[in-house]
């Protein structure tokens, strides 16, 4: 069975929740969690990379011992590493980890101070307030608790968007391989963009007597047969994804495609626009009584219900179809707009390539500009910078740009935001910059009014550029924190900085609703990689998806700006 990265990657963050359960060194976890950062963001399959003879401890982060395992997993799907330490650590332990903001630290704890191995006994500790009897989680923590479980319970699996492409991709690439297929297309939530995938439909089409559907239900992955018919067939994936497979007709191939992208709530408002026209619509077509008068593409269908076609990415019922009818629909922003990041980082703090390699890296993506924005002194974990360390990159910055052509590089900082709101560097270090990051990296759970104004302080501070992740979630493993995000966006429009659309798969955030809530109310948002190595920068697209969710334009987007366009802009922000 083919292994993927995010497959390597479980393995590898599983292995370091384990250690970091049981104790271990902390250098050793955090190999093991940039690893599988790493791989998670390759842009290349780590066992084509094996078949073809490449040496794996080139990447980033890879030494001998992780390449050496990596190609154990590669080879059996699991690691002898991992299964050792299971053995040591009860395999429930790593559910717990599932709930946000309790991390391998506590579910320690519970487990040393309770006994508590599984998401049952957890709740039902809660419940008999237990839990806070445990030195370091509280009353609120228990209560945080409590009302996580509740929101999970039922919940169904779902896969980050970037987790869900490499399966997704390597299965299309499989079925176009059918004798006498003509078209294979993802559609449902992956074709929207959506941040999380809970499975995925594919719409096909083929010639009469193609194998296409014997060949998907043999594809390696799968695991369970759900169901399997000459048109129609159901799987779930060894990695637990539930996939369907579709074959329609090329006369009905546009009609099927709309209707399987969705979501619900936006098909809902074109049945009934068709049924005001005295027509019917469904996966077969748009129909005057038995006759077929649209369905063989998408935009024939939009325009039988009188609407121009509407992109993938809007069709979630939030206004879209009233825009279409106006004649008001945004030119969505597309990543051949984006001309520079602003926000990634190097080796001197938390990243894995060098200020040369990161601006060489840019360059070779076509973009014109990116921010060297590394960690500032109060993320030890990251090694972040203090003046003296400052001053010296930014020398460096100065000495890179008049040797490299092409790519020109900005002065900037990701500075912490303290409790109180102040930064956490100086006015005399700050002013030397040409941007600064503001991002919260503590204190996620203050109350509502106390988060809210810590963060307007700080936007408040003389030199401040754009409010980075501005919520503060990482999808699946920690909730956003408690934040008035309309007065933030309010602010930003009055004190004239920006606000962050942070493209790490893992992030981004802002979501699709407050991305449009902030181009409602002009202000201008950035989308920013986060890159923390040469490969991350390849996530930038998955921002663009984000942004074009929340009906961002070219215009609603700061870094399309050329070097020109751009320089006044930030200066206006920096003093």
């Amino acid at each position: 069975m083919p292994v993927h990265n995010a497959d390597v990657a479980a393995v590898f963050e599983e292995i370091a929740d384990l250690l970091e359960i049981e104790g271990s060194n902390p250098f050793r976890i955090r190999a093991y969690r940039n690893a599988a950062r790493t791989l998670r963001d390759l842009p290349r399959e780590v066992g084509a990379m094996l078949d073809e003879g490449e040496d794996l401890t080139e990447l980033p982060g890879i030494g001998e011992d992780l390449a050496g395992k990596i190609k154990e997993i590669v080879e059996t799907g699991t690691a002898t590493a991992l299964e050792e330490h299971r053995k040591k650590v009860p395999k429930t332990l790593t559910e717990l980890l599932r709930i946000p903001g309790i991390g391998p630290k506590r579910v320690k704890a519970l487990y040393r101070d309770l006994g508590i191995r599984t998401l049952d006994q957890l709740q039902k500790a809660a419940q008999e307030g237990r839990v806070r009897s445990i030195q370091g989680f509280g009353e609120k923590t228990e209560r945080y608790i409590l009302d996580q479980l509740k929101t999970r319970t039922g919940e169904e699996k779902r896969f980050q968007l970037a987790v869900a492409t490499q399966y997704a991709e390597a299965l299309i690439a499989y079925l176009r391989e059918s004798s006498g297929v003509k078209q294979v297309v993802a559609a449902g939530s992956y074709r929207r963009a959506k941040e999380t995938i809970g499975d995925l439909d594919i719409l096909v089409t083929a010639a009469p007597g193609s194998s296409v559907m014997d060949r998907f239900v043999s594809y390696p992955e799968v695991e369970e047969i759900l169901a399997h018919g000459s048109t129609k067939a159901s799987v779930r994936l060894a990695c637990k994804l539930q996939v369907d497979v579709r074959v329609v007709s090329e006369d009905s191939y546009g009609a099927a495609l709309q209707y399987f992208t969705g979501s619900k709530a936006h098909n809902v408002v074109l049945r009934q626009l068709a049924q005001q026209r005295g027509l019917k619509l469904n996966e077969y077509g748009l129909f005057k009584g038995d006759r077929s008068i649209a369905g063989a593409t998408e935009e024939s269908v939009y325009a039988g219900v009188g609407l121009p076609w509407i992109p993938p990415e809007l069709r979630e019922n939030r206004g879209e179809i009233d825009a279409a009818r106006a004649g008001r629909l945004p030119a969505l922003v597309e990543v051949a707009d984006l001309k520079g990041d602003l926000h990634a980082h190097t080796k001197a703090t938390d990243g894995r390539n060098s200020m040369r390699e990161m601006a060489e890296a840019a360059r070779a993506r076509g973009l014109e500009y990116l921010a060297i924005t590394d960690h500032s002194r109060r993320l030890t974990m990251a090694k972040g910078l203090d003046p003296k360390r400052l001053f010296e990159q930014l020398e460096e910055v100065d000495r890179l740009n008049a040797t490299l052509s092409g790519i020109t590089l900005f002065k900037g900082i990701e500075v912490d935001i303290l409790e109180d709101g102040s930064l956490d560097l100086p006015d005399e270090d700050l002013c030397r910059l040409d941007l600064v990051v503001g991002a919260v990296h503590s204190h996620f759970r203050l109350s509502r009014q106390k988060q809210t104004e810590r963060i307007l302080r700080a936007m408040d501070h003389p030199y401040f550029t754009i409010l980075a992740h501005p919520s503060g979630r990482l999808i699946d493993e920690r909730a956003p924190y408690d934040v008035d995000m309309a007065r933030v966006i309010r602010h930003a429009r009055e004190r004239g900085c920006f606000l962050e659309v942070n493209a790490h798969p893992v992030r981004l955030d802002l979501t699709d609703t407050d991305c449009q809530m902030a181009k409602e109310a002009g202000v201008m948002l950035s989308i920013n990689s986060d890159a923390h190595s040469v490969l991350d920068l390849g996530n930038l697209c998955y921002g663009v998806g984000q942004a074009r969710r929340g009906w961002l334009e070219k215009a609603d987007v700061l870094n399309t700006r050329p070097l020109h366009s751009l320089r006044p802009l930030l200066k206006r922000t920096m003093q």
